[in-house]
């Protein structure tokens, strides 16, 4: 099957010292980016983190500190990286949850200032879970009938992706799909947009979920004491909460945002 593209596709998977997206960072990570004329181009690439791989992390994907001791840092590569990727949408394996907030908490870290205002983002593991509910493993025998070698690999899981998300594309062409609300639709389709639409986390604000809107659009805490609560009055009745969050182990991306939100009040 050929995608209906309108420009780049990139399916891409990481390996990482952990799951802390403030904290945590990448050790491996492939790229297949799909170009509109149907032209694939892979490269995967080994990272040394400057930090200890903590052998939690190194039972799932096998990777120790050894490995990445000779390889060149994410600062080294992220010019080539933000080069490659250019404008492309980007889509993977519970990557809005976890692999695209990584990619780009490290551009940020190393002074690069992650665009993706006009970025579509397609999470095949929603597509999954929604229409399913497996693992990855399972989906690529479902969907493919094959057994996933290697997986954990962040080249295998990446190609493992790709495939399975042209099998969605057969398997729920034509399906019916009803939300929480019963609105029923017909969401898997050949379009970038339209899976951007049906596979993200439409009421998070962050990249992460740590901020989320209401039902008047009103941006909120979601975790901790204040969950529910709007930032805006959060900020105004305990203003050492604003500093807390900033120098606590939140994302840089979701600091970005609140620092917008603190900034935007102080403009009115």
């Amino acid at each position: 099957m050929i995608l209906n593209l309108s420009k780049p596709i990139i399916f891409f998977d990481i390996e990482s010292t952990g799951v802390v997206v403030g904290q945590d960072k990448i050790i491996e990570i492939s790229l297949l980016k799909i170009n509109t004329n149907g032209k694939e181009e892979v490269r995967t690439y080994r990272i040394n983190p400057e930090c200890h791989i903590p052998e939690q992390a190194t039972k799932i994907h096998g990777i120790k500190d050894k490995d990445v001791k000779d390889k060149p840092t994410f600062r080294q590569l992220a010019g080539e990286l933000n080069a490659f990727i250019g404008n492309s949408d980007l889509a993977g394996y519970n990557s809005n949850k976890f692999d695209i907030p990584l990619l780009i908490e490290e551009f940020l870290r190393n002074g690069f200032d992650f665009d993706i205002s006009n970025r579509r983002f397609v999470d095949v593991m929603n597509i999954f879970h929604k229409m399913e509910s497996r693992t990855l493993k399972a989906a690529y025998k479902f969907y493919c009938g094959k057994e996933l070698v290697n997986a954990h690999s962040a080249e295998a899981d990446t190609i493992a992706t790709y495939e399975i998300f042209l099998a969605q594309l057969k398997r729920y062409e034509g399906v019916e799909y009803e939300d929480n609300e019963g609105k029923i639709s017909v969401p898997i389709v050949n379009d970038i947009q339209s899976l951007h639409e049906f596979t993200r986390n439409s009421n998070w604000v962050d990249l992460v979920g740590h901020l989320v809107y209401d039902s008047n659009g009103k941006e909120c805490i979601n975790f901790g004491k204040y969950k529910g609560r709007i930032v805006e009055e959060i900020f105004k009745n305990d203003p050492s909460y604003f500093s807390w969050m900033m120098n606590a182990d939140f994302p840089l991306s979701t600091k970005k945002i609140i620092t917008e939100i603190k900034l935007r009040n102080f403009s009115r």
